[in-house]
């Protein structure tokens, strides 16, 4: 090694030696990285990157042999052979680009140290052959034994380089892989001129210009420091490019494509954020939770290209109105979020009514005015929780506790709605069994003609007598199977059954159901009552459903659609709850309904407000004038019935002409009897050959169907 180094010292111009290692250094280390570029890419990349890696790498090794070449004394005059240097330039590119290429068929775990060892014959061959190029004056001879040890360690250093590269140890790996390749070039150029022998054959050395030949040596040292640069650039911008990438990539993963807010991982990622500085600073933060009233409407109705209008404008609405200490997203298909920092409650009720009035805001698509509406729920941080979950759960808590209650769109969290929560769990998974268990039942009640007490029909009104907690009310129960989606299971239910029972009755009165607005926004409600209708043999006509004006306002042009699919059954439809809805002329207007249920709000007060009654008298005469009977709920007066009466209104239904029983009841009481098999096959004849016979019967029925009747009044009067 002393040799070596003193025939650097003594033989070589440091200027070029260190122009030399510069350049070595450079290359080497924009080799290696070159060659992880390559390593880690599959195809035609990676046949590119192992392409520039082998013109770096053979650059660098001639580059630097022959940089210090260039500067070494021979002590005679010398010459070079440009074919000669050209060709050891080609044989070192073409060696490391065959070594770099074993080195990445990673299917072989000594691909890397093989790929190596032919990056070092490859140094081997550039080097000895680029002293054939080298002419000197004199009698060459070598000292072998340099010889051998120069191809061992360029060999050896080479195969640990690339194989310390490829198995990434650590992260300095690139660095030291870069360094033993730097030694290997090194180490064989010294080692093999020192193993070179010159004898003069002559003194004068006029032949030879030693300053043209350093002259050439710091030229070839700029223009390869220029590639090594050049491969170190090319390293660099890729870099740059997967940087740019990457993090393209990541806001790909944590935006929506559609709204360009956050989605669900990116507001996650936030809300972490958020509790640490809070948690830091001693701040809070309102976490709100927001839930579309009416996007399955709109999707249903004006299709998939509108709802999506719909998120977008509703997104950049809420993005056009956040602060810098504000954050949203979105999190579900119609849920949002959004974040707000606390500075006083003043400036979170500012945040919420803002967020309020942009989902409420009318949005305008294909000449139609969309109101998508929103229920709203708020937690803070630290105070209504301690962790990132229960913060989640207890806003979504208080913002279902909103969609819940119709009188308002935003609900802040309360402990209390833990247990309310708990409670209507439990009761959803008691209703689900009830319904498997046959638990619930129907119970009917009375709707007569005012002015004669004739019986016209029944309204079936669902009942649960819970096994534990005894007479649970519709009231409590319908709004929970809503929301857990058992509405339209129990809906379904209550209209087979409610027909079934119903077309076996003597006389056939009219059977009223109830339709929900989940069971409404069903698509293919009319085809359910035609399959119902169908099995029961009940005739259509006898069937009333009664939907609610909050129903058809929802979606007035859809509901409209549907209500003519199901009177074109022949199925009646009536209007309940009249006079407590948005626009109560408007839907009369638009649709001829069968019948005008009034709300029994108006009926309490009949005996005590001049205001009630004038509403009733109004809504009296409105019927009349649009051919459309008035039935008033909630009688439960002679006083009220009596005015009634005397102002003209055509059926009745309350407390007072009958409670809500079960059908065994009435059965008892007379007011029904149940039709026998053949009366009821009579009433839909199988051929011609039997409508004679079911015209008999059929009289008889009637007949018999108004002496019942009379009985039932008089029955109820006692």
């Amino acid at each position: 090694m002393m040799t070596v180094l003193n025939c650097v010292y003594h033989q070589h111009n440091p200027w070029l030696v260190l122009a030399a290692a510069v350049v070595c250094i450079i290359s080497s280390w924009g080799v290696i990285r070159l060659h992880g570029r390559a390593r880690d890419r599959e195809g035609l990349q990676r046949v590119v990157w192992n392409f520039l890696t082998a013109i770096l790498a053979g650059s660098a090794i001639w580059s630097t042999h022959f940089i210090a070449l260039l500067g070494f004394d021979a002590g005679v005059p010398v010459e070079v052979d440009p074919a000669l240097t050209v060709l050891s330039l080609l044989v070192a590119m073409v060696g490391t680009s065959v070594g770099f290429w074993v080195t990445t068929l990673g299917s072989q775990r000594l691909s890397p140290a093989l790929g190596g060892a032919i990056v070092g014959l490859a140094i081997v061959a550039m080097h000895y052959s680029g002293m054939i190029a080298y002419r000197a004056k004199g009698i060459i001879s070598w000292d072998w034994p340099y010889v051998y040890a120069s191809i061992l360690l360029s060999v050896t250093i080479s195969a640990w380089a690339l194989h310390v590269a490829s198995c990434k140890a650590g992260k300095h790996a690139i660095t030291f892989a870069s360094a033993l390749l730097v030694l290997a070039i090194v180490l064989l150029h010294f080692t093999g001129m020192t193993a070179f022998r010159v004898e003069p054959l002559m003194i004068d050395a006029s032949v030879s210009n030693p300053v043209a030949l350093q002259a050439l040596g710091f030229a070839v040292a700029g223009v390869a420091f220029l590639i090594g640069c050049a491969g170190l650039a090319s390293y660099l911008i890729d870099d740059g490019v997967r940087a740019d990438s990457y993090r393209e990539l990541q806001k790909m993963a944590m935006s929506d494509g559609l709204t360009g807010l956050a989605n669900r991982r990116g507001f996650q990622e936030r809300l972490e954020q958020e509790i640490q500085i809070a948690n830091a600073t001693g701040s809070s933060f309102a976490l709100v939770g927001i839930d579309l009233d009416r996007f399955k409407e709109i999707n249903d109705l004006r299709g998939h290209a509108a709802g999506d209008a719909v998120l977008r404008v509703l997104s950049h609405r809420m993005a056009a109105t956040l602060s810098s200490s504000e954050f949203a997203g979105r999190v579900g298909g119609d849920e949002f979020a959004a974040i707000h920092r606390m500075e006083s409650q003043a400036s979170l009720m500012d945040f919420v009514g803002r967020l309020e009035a942009i989902l409420n805001a009318p949005i305008d698509f294909d000449e139609y005015h969309v109101l998508p509406g929103a229920s709203i729920g708020v937690a803070i941080y630290p105070d209504n929780a301690a962790d990132k979950a229960t913060l989640i759960n207890n806003a979504d808590l208080a913002m279902y506790r909103a969609k819940a209650d119709v009188s308002r769109a935003v609900c802040f969290y309360q402990s209390s709605m833990d247990e309310t929560v708990r409670q209507r769990r439990s009761l959803a998974n008691d209703l689900r069994e009830a319904l498997e268990r046959d638990e619930l039942t129907i119970h009917y009640q009375v709707q007569t003609v005012i002015s004669s007490g004739e019986i016209i029909g029944y309204e079936a009104l669902l009942r649960w007598e819970h096994p534990v907690r005894g007479f649970i009310p519709p009231t409590e129960f319908i709004g929970i199977a809503e929301e857990n989606g058992l509405i339209l299971q129990l809906g379904e239910w209550v209209l087979r059954t409610a027909c079934m029972k119903a077309a076996t009755w003597e006389p056939p009165y009219k059977i009223s159901v109830n339709i929900s607005a989940v069971q409404f926004a069903y698509t293919n409600l009319p085809d359910v009552i035609a399959a119902i209708l169908k099995e029961s043999g009940l005739v259509p006509e006898r069937l009333e459903l009664e939907l609610t004006e909050t129903t058809i306002f929802a979606d007035k042009d859809r509901a409209l659609r549907i209500l003519r699919q199901i009177k074109d059954l022949g199925v009646n439809v009536a209007l309940d709850d009249f006079g407590t809805g948005y626009s109560s002329l408007d839907t009369l207007r638009s649709f001829p309904f069968d019948k005008i249920k009034l709300d029994r709000s108006f009926i309490i007060e009949l005996e005590s407000s001049p205001q009630a009654k004038a509403i009733i008298r109004a809504v009296l005469a409105l019927g009349r004038s649009l051919s459309i009977p008035v039935l008033a709920e909630g009688i439960e007066t002679e006083g009220q019935l009596a005015l009634l009466k005397k102002e003209g209104c055509d059926e009745a239904q309350g407390y007072l002409l009958g409670r809500p029983a079960a059908l065994e009841h009435i059965l008892a009481s007379g007011q029904i009897a149940i039709m026998d098999r053949s009366a009821r096959a009579s009433l839909v004849p199988a051929s011609p050959a039997e409508k004679i016979a079911a015209g008999r019967e059929e009289s008889k029925q009637l007949a018999d169907a108004g002496s019942l009747a009379e009985r039932g009044w008089s029955i109820r009067r006692r």
